[in-house]
């Protein structure tokens, strides 16, 4: 896809999440909102997948480390095709394998997450069992801004410098919202480029919702051989509803009939938008 259609796609992907949000009355809308953009490029632009050949050998692997803001990731894994698209119509239901967190269960997800800290050390595993079996693979993790209080993850920092694993790449969806406030208020990380900096990382800092920006970072990758890279991903939860955006309640809000027709028309708007302009 080129840029203007992954950004179409990315709003319909947004429409897709709140609809199976507000079908199960729960899930973590801020979050997914404010992800879906960095989910679309890789998963439509970047990554080496195949729906049809989930398991093969050379695919580039994702970990979602904040499995909490699974609903973009669901909607996604199902648009491509790793399972049926109407099983989202489950989602949190009894008896369903689209739980409210990633699910191995399911074709396209390496590992269970949720428990947070989790995803980066088990993915700088996978990244260096990469390098000692001579794999092309490269390995995706997503974390969130409030996770970085979690001192397993500066462990995995550490090791991912030491052992010069430029075949991963972090990213964390800096939104600077987590479920009781600000990430300031709830627990100071800044200055965080400069921790990351620090531990050996190759740091590239970028707005997070721009879909040229993320193309660009994740295609320079590895831009510094030797090191492995951390995509700081400014972005803004609940991105593409304005009444969502930057409101701390959106962490784990479930829209009503009346705000799930407002954000469905608010998305429509922009992708016919975009359609007039003639931007694809």
């Amino acid at each position: 896809m080129d840029t203007p259609q992954l950004k179409i796609k990315a709003a319909q992907i947004r429409k897709d999440l709140l609809t199976i949000i507000h079908r199960a009355k729960t899930g973590h809308t801020g979050g997914s909102l404010s992800n879906t953009d960095i989910l679309t490029a890789l998963y439509y632009s970047i990554m080496n997948i195949d729906p049809a050949q989930p398991d093969m050998d050379n695919r580039d692997r994702f970990i979602a480390s904040k499995g909490h803001s699974v609903e973009s990731l669901w909607c996604v894994l199902a648009d491509l095709g790793f399972f049926p698209k109407e099983e989202l119509l489950t989602f949190s239901q009894f008896g369903t394998r689209l739980i409210g967190h990633p699910n191995n269960k399911v074709p396209g997800i390496e590992m269970n997450t949720g428990a947070l800290g989790h995803g980066l050390p088990i993915s700088v595993g996978m990244a260096l069992a990469a390098k000692r079996d001579g794999a092309s693979y490269r390995v995706f993790c997503l974390m969130g801004d409030g996770e970085q209080a979690e001192g397993s993850n500066w462990e995995a920092a550490m090791a991912g410098a030491h052992y010069k694993l430029d075949n991963l790449v972090g990213i964390i969806d800096r939104n600077r919202l987590q479920i009781s406030g600000s990430t300031e208020e709830v627990m100071g990380i800044e200055p965080l480029e400069d921790k990351w900096t620090a531990f050996g990382w190759n740091v590239v800092s970028i707005d997070g919702n721009d879909m040229e920006q993320l193309l660009q970072a994740f295609r320079n990758v590895p831009e510094v051989q030797g090191k492995p890279t951390l995509i700081m991903a400014n972005t803004v939860k609940g991105k593409g509803v304005s009444f969502a955006e930057n409101v701390p309640a959106w962490h784990h809000h479930v829209p009503n009939d009346e705000e799930l027709t407002l954000a469905h028309a608010e998305l429509q708007s922009y992708i016919d938008e975009l359609n007039a302009k003639g931007q694809v």
